[in-house]
């Protein structure tokens, strides 16, 4: 064995390079998707991406089962249980779409408390495919200041169309009720472009130091007083507390690693051409890529890797 005093010890390149922490939630019933995610961002980069899976204590150990028992056993990930006591008096349970009040809904919220010693963080709703190198999303920059990027709702020419076609909402008149005093006081006007949330880079220092998940949670909190967004044409239950704490202060991400409303509609496409470009799709809506009907499952599936268990099924027009 060589002795050497003051020599530097030169680690293998794998363990200098920067760790890529992806956040990602396995809901009970849906995760066939989260496995979908993983599988894609896992295999279309040499990055070395570090998936920190967040469950409920009772869904946990089917997430993983799946994991160890497949092609992925080679990821690197850590399960993170999430404890929906946290949430406690902070829901109105009377959303126009329940599957929303989900308790992992909420975990983007709460990302410092579930991720410990990363500067930068991806947050990836599950119902995502990756066909871009997911390095090129954790580059995206922050501006000083700002503790989160996110796409716009107004900056991807190609969905204008389909956004009027099929009537969903891309200001913040759709998220939150501007017939409350409490929201017309935030001086915002209601055409604001919104964002989506669902896929999220964030910076953790800014996010810490500028209190977000206290400041989210005040909204969560009035607006079980007083109703401000519930019953919105976007029910988006997590979306509108983002929009109100981050208004004119988050940075952009590419439009092209957030292509969004796939699952809108059964019956609106984006063009092939269009979605080979893309880097990120999100199937978004009721009409989800591992359910009947759906649009464009054929990229989801791809990546789809199926339950080792066989409990998790996808649901296709033939089965």
């Amino acid at each position: 064995m060589r002795m050497c005093i003051g020599c530097v010890d030169l680690e293998s390149p794998e363990e200098m390079e920067e760790e890529i922490p992806v956040v990602i939630c396995a809901a009970a019933g849906r995760m066939g998707a989260t496995i979908a995610a993983i599988s894609s961002i896992y295999s279309n980069t040499e990055a070395n991406v570090l998936f920190y899976i967040v469950g409920l204590k009772t869904t946990i150990p089917h997430i993983r089962k799946w994991i160890e028992n497949s092609k992925l056993k080679e990821i690197k990930f850590k399960v993170v249980e999430f404890n929906p006591m946290v949430l406690k008096g902070k829901i109105r349970q009377d959303a126009s779409r329940p599957e929303l009040l989900q308790p992992l809904n909420f975990v983007r919220f709460y990302l410092p408390l579930l991720i410990q010693k990363h500067e930068k963080v991806i947050y990836l709703d599950d119902d995502i495919i990756v066909q871009g190198d997911i390095q090129e999303l954790y580059d995206t920059k922050l501006a000083p200041g700002h503790a989160a990027a996110f796409s716009d709702d107004c900056d991807l020419p190609s969905t204008h169309e389909m956004v009027r076609s099929v009537g969903m909402q891309n200001t913040y008149m759709g998220f939150l009720d501007y017939r409350k005093q409490t929201i017309r006081d935030l001086g915002i006007s209601p055409s604001t472009c919104s964002f989506n949330p669902g896929v999220i880079v964030a910076n953790m220092t800014e996010w810490k130091h500028q209190r977000i998940t206290k400041q989210l949670e005040k909204w969560m909190q009035r607006n079980v007083e007083e109703n401000l967004y519930s019953s919105t044409l976007g029910g988006g239950v997590a979306t509108s507390p983002m929009l109100i704490v981050f208004h004119g202060k988050y940075s952009a991400i590419n439009p092209m690693w957030h292509v969004r409303h796939l699952g809108w509609s059964p019956d609106t496409r984006y063009s092939e051409h269009f979605l080979q470009e893309a880097k990120l799709l999100h199937w978004n809506g009721r009409y989800k890529p591992w359910d009947y009907p759906s649009v464009h499952t054929d990229l989801w599936e791809t990546w789809f890797i199926p339950d080792p268990s066989g409990k998790f099924k996808l649901t296709r027009p033939d089965s």
